[in-house]
């Protein structure tokens, strides 16, 4: 096929094998055709790399592949009419922000959560909907001008997001979209991108959602909580298991990459792999040998630590630096999802929030208090439709004291922990532009002669640490913060009117 001329020898062999599977599963990408699945058993496999081996290419050449030939994409934002022949595929990551860097590089993702639940779309607004997925006639519909038209079908052409279309329109979330149903028919295809994140129970899940799953994973990075260091596709046959041991030309030259794969020698201890990075950050400035912590980048980008003493540490120190009071928080401040407090009676809003964005492990930055007590107004970074005002309970851990600080709390809904800094093992499955690295951290756990799965604990640290900086690392050694160029900032946020998620009016919050 000519997609292989794209590929490595490693990738293309691996493209190779996927088709057969798929073939095996009625779909023939080499001739383009779709039939009915020739089994209802369900078909796993993995393939895994390194950091830069090419695995997301790979998944992005896939779905390519199985688009050309007619298979619908379910992206979990709109889910078009039923037809009795079609064929679909869903692309999905275990965080927002792991599945909008997907989005970013041109592949619909969406959240593991988010393909559990469909939403309910306004009729009138549906039709909109159903021609931009070419099902239906461009259509009329009052208080649309041709012009909005216009550029809903010019976004959808670029992102295939119908939410984002619709946005660009000049529509919200809470114009077209009245509700959510759990899905009640399964799919056929899931893509699992960082399924090195996966635990036993979601990957039963998926495999009740879909007959067949093709996992992306590292085998390098740390293992789920409670997982005792295996991740699930270390269960798999050997021959369902493709690894990609090449680094791709377009991660060549990358210092970042070269040194997490520095990580693998054994004879790399603690005090010769500091002496890289500071070698490296001489050469290159895509790495730097830092003597504090940024604090202008701890809004976005969280300092990634092992021990959670150091990351309540640098929270409150954050906090102070800010001048932000006790008794409440300061629009700009960096949240991370912790959860829903919600009882069963309040299911309907649990999905409500949970379809928005409002997982655990979502990263989120506050935009100011709600109309209500208890309501924080939200921009939830990754999602498609980010902003929000919910029910909030924000707790703020103070060092060397067993209970949390809330300045700030309705009687139930979404909980939040301060997201200035976060362990490493919660930043799987993210990346962003500038990562901070606490090396003090690293060398506790080096001096701790600690191992997981065989490898000592803080190179895996290490690893996943690293690369989840994208385009630029700092490698912090001194515990020490910056002073603040300038205040907290929202203005960089997409700016549009929060969809407010209440319950109903005889629910008090």
């Amino acid at each position: 096929m000519s997609t292989a001329l794209a590929l490595s020898d490693d990738q293309a062999s691996a493209f190779d094998t996927v088709t057969e599977m798929l073939r095996g599963a009625g779909i023939d990408l080499d001739d383009a055709l779709l039939m009915p699945p020739k089994s209802s058993a369900t078909s796993v496999m993995a393939i895994t790399g390194k950091a830069g081996s090419g695995k997301t290419l790979l998944l992005s050449e896939l779905y390519k592949a199985l688009e050309a030939a007619g298979v619908e994409v379910v992206s979990g934002d709109y889910e078009s009419r039923r037809r009795k022949d079609r064929r679909t595929l869903a692309i999905l990551a275990p965080t927002n922000k792991a599945a909008s860097v997907l989005r970013f590089r041109g592949v619909p993702a969406t959240t593991i959560h988010r393909i559990l639940y469909t939403p309910v779309y306004d009729p009138e607004y549906e039709r909109i909907a159903e021609w931009l997925a070419g099902n239906g006639d461009r259509p009329e519909v009052e208080g649309l001008t041709d012009e909005a038209l216009d550029r809903a079908h010019a976004f959808y052409q670029t992102n295939k997001s119908i939410p984002g279309a619709l946005a660009a329109a000049g529509l919200r979330g809470s114009d077209f979209i009245t509700g959510w149903k759990r899905r009640e028919e399964p799919l056929d295809i899931g893509f699992i991108d960082e399924a090195s994140m996966l635990d036993d129970k979601q990957f039963e899940d998926l495999k009740d959602i879909f007959p067949t799953l093709l996992l992306f994973g590292d085998p390098a990075q740390l293992a789920p909580v409670n997982q005792s260091g295996t991740m699930v596709f270390d269960k798999l046959p050997e021959k369902r298991v493709m690894n990609l041991g090449r680094i791709h030309r377009q991660a060549a030259d990358n210092p970042i990459l070269d040194l997490a794969h520095a990580l693998a020698d054994p004879q790399v201890d603690f005090y010769r792999f500091e002496k890289m990075v500071e070698e490296a950050a001489t050469k290159d400035e895509r790495v730097v040998w830092g003597q504090r912590v940024e604090v202008d980048l701890m809004a976005r980008s969280p300092v990634l630590v092992w021990r959670n003493a150091t990351r309540i540490r640098l929270i409150n120190a954050f906090r102070a630096v800010y001048e932000a009071p006790d008794d409440r928080l300061i629009e700009g401040e960096p949240l991370i999802c912790d959860g829903l407090e919600l009882p069963l009676k309040h299911r309907k809003k649990r999905l409500d929030l949970e379809a928005r964005g409002l997982i655990k492990g979502a990263q989120v930055v506050y935009l100011g208090e709600g109309r209500k007590p208890g309501f924080s107004r939200l921009h939830v970074i990754g999602a498609e439709d980010p902003q929000v005002s919910a029910a909030s309970i924000v707790k703020i851990e103070k060092p060397d004291e067993e209970e949390p600080f809330i300045p700030y709390a309705a009687r139930m809904g979404a909980t939040f922990l301060h997201g200035a800094a976060v362990t490493i093992h919660k930043a799987q499955g993210s990346q962003w532009n500038t990562v901070q690295v606490f090396a003090p951290d690293l060398y506790v756990a080096a001096k701790m002669n600690r191992t997981e799965a065989g490898q000592p604990l803080w190179k895996r640290l290490a690893y996943v640490a690293i690369t989840r900086a994208q385009d630029r690392l700092i490698w912090v050694v001194r515990n020490r913060l910056s002073k603040p160029t300038g205040p907290l900032r929202v203005d960089d946020l997409r700016s549009v009117p929060a969809a407010t998620l209440t319950l109903a009016p005889e629910d008090p919050v």
